[in-house]
């Protein structure tokens, strides 16, 4: 057993960061010396002095042989992985390099149609080839949850030559599915369960948790540090077990989709943030389990809010308890607000500019709360002050909404791909007014952010239905992601 009281890399930054040297390497800055004065004024200049490049004692993060080498190895550990690689561009890099490792051009990838854009993304750099589940789906909410192990084995007996499977697990809302189940059949097609895992890096140290991916049988997990733990924004790690991965094939893959100059900040939170996990991770979630399952009882109890939480037996036209939707994260926190006649942009906009409360992300009919080991008693009470507020003070007759199902514009979509989004993305376009898009094929990816999910991707047929549903996001508040025109005027088609 490793102990796990140790930080190599981070000690090892700290170490170089207060020696006394003359620089003459990167960066420019030089320990903070030419970093301007109202920079430094905010961060102070100890960051700077940390912000080092691949040293002698520092390692190499494509060829570890020393300190992140020795980091990586307390984190597999720590996470219940055989081997862990850092990652300093994100969830996404990892996601993308799963899919490299796997697939190649013209291979079949098995995955629900409401992935993350970095899936699409990995789609257009191997050449792979969507084959798109449609997870289960809440009607009232219009909230898409995990595809089904049943799901998962139709799609193999068709496509018995598929290279692997994709899952979302959790999904943004906190949403488990069924993923025992899903590797075990994966596994008999002896193909890898990849799983972005990116809202779960959490799990392995609570038991009132879900499992974690890792437990649950998956062969690779991404797993997003910064998102949930305490690690930086972008520091992130993948993590694999068993052997239908090629670990060389992983490694090469990251190193085409990393930069090449890490940061030292990023990699030495990540080796903090494993500490601080390992030592007393179980004392860390138990507390933020405490405060959310006390934002969640408080708001539930509010007239004409609601908080989204498994139903056992399910509720008619409610998903809870199903193959799709086995197990939630109660420290995400879905709070649904068309009771009170607002959308969840309108209510986003309210709590944050009336109250100071900031979500995660809204949609329509609801918004989204991450509780993580770093928000206070005095959080709470707030979020809670500003929903009681809220429904007291802002409460209209009824929300003046529209609101079409995604899952069947998702659907469709999915059904309409006529090229691989390799050759649509690399294909000859060119730019047309919105209004002229409608049954031409897409060249850009097109989403809704956060929570990022692709309402169009290269290679799919533009239906007048989407184009409706975001010009509506829109129009009340949300942001569209992936196109080159930010104001959703013109769409990049196939020629």
């Amino acid at each position: 057993m490793l102990n796990q009281n140790q930080t190599p890399l981070l000690d090892a930054l700290k170490a170089n960061a207060t020696r006394p040297h003359a620089p003459f390497y990167t960066p420019g800055h030089k320990l903070g010396e030419g970093i301007s004065h109202p920079l430094a004024d905010l961060l102070g200049k100890a960051v700077f002095r940390a912000d080092l490049t691949e040293l002698a004692d520092l390692d190499n993060l494509f060829a570890p042989q020393g300190v992140i080498q020795a980091a990586q190895q307390l984190a597999a550990q720590a996470f219940g992985a055989s081997q862990t690689w850092f990652l300093v561009n994100g969830s996404t890099c990892g996601i993308e390099a799963a899919i490299l490792a796997t697939c190649g051009t013209g291979d079949k990838i098995i995955l629900p149609r409401n992935v993350h854009s970095s899936a699409i993304a990995g789609l257009i750099l191997s050449g792979a080839i969507p084959i798109f589940l449609n997870p289960e789906y809440d009607p009232v909410l219009d909230i898409a949850h995990s595809i089904t192990p049943n799901a998962v084995e139709s799609a193999l007996q068709q496509h018995p030559d598929a290279k692997a499977v994709l899952t979302v697990y959790p999904t943004y809302y906190g949403v488990c599915g069924n993923l025992s189940a899903i590797a075990n059949i994966t596994h008999q097609y002896n193909i890898p369960l990849l799983v972005d895992e990116a809202h779960g890096a959490h799990f392995a140290f609570h038991p009132k948790l879900p499992t974690s991916a890792l437990a649950a049988g998956a062969d690779l997990t991404v797993q997003s540090i910064h998102k949930v733990l305490g690690a930086m924004t972008q520091a992130s790690m993948l993590h694999i077990q068993g052997n239908r991965i090629d670990c060389d094939r992983i490694s090469k893959a990251l190193q085409l989709v990393q930069s090449t100059s890490p940061s030292y900040l990023l990699l030495a939170s990540l080796d903090a943030a494993r500490q601080q996990m390992a030592l007393h991770g179980k004392m860390l979630m138990s507390r933020t389990l405490q405060l959310a399952n006390e934002a969640r009882t408080k708001i539930s109890q509010i007239p004409g809010l609601s908080v989204l939480q498994i139903l056992s037996p399910p509720d008619q036209g409610r998903l809870g308890g199903s193959p799709g939707f086995v197990a939630l994260d109660e420290t995400r926190l879905t709070v649904t607000v068309s009771g009170l006649g607002l959308s969840g942009f309108e209510a986003d906009e309210i709590l944050d500019e009336k109250f100071a409360v900031t979500a995660e992300f809204a949609l329509l009919q609801h918004i989204t709360f991450i509780i993580s080991l770093g928000n206070t008693p005095a959080d709470i009470k707030q979020l809670v002050q500003g929903f009681t507020t809220l429904a007291k003070e802002y409460r209209r007759t009824n929300l003046n909404v529209t609101n079409p199902n995604l899952q069947n514009l998702l659907t469709t979509q999915g059904h309409a791909l006529h090229f691989s989004p390799r050759e649509a993305f690399f294909a000859v376009s060119e730019t047309l007014p919105l209004a002229q898009t409608s049954d031409r094929i897409c060249a850009e990816i097109i989403c809704p952010y956060p929570p990022g999910i692709p309402v169009l991707m290269p290679g799919e047929i533009i239906t007048k239905p989407v184009l409706d549903y975001l010009q509506q996001i829109q129009a009340m508040g949300g942001f569209i992601s992936g196109c080159n025109d930010s104001s959703l005027k013109t769409l990049k088609v196939v020629k």
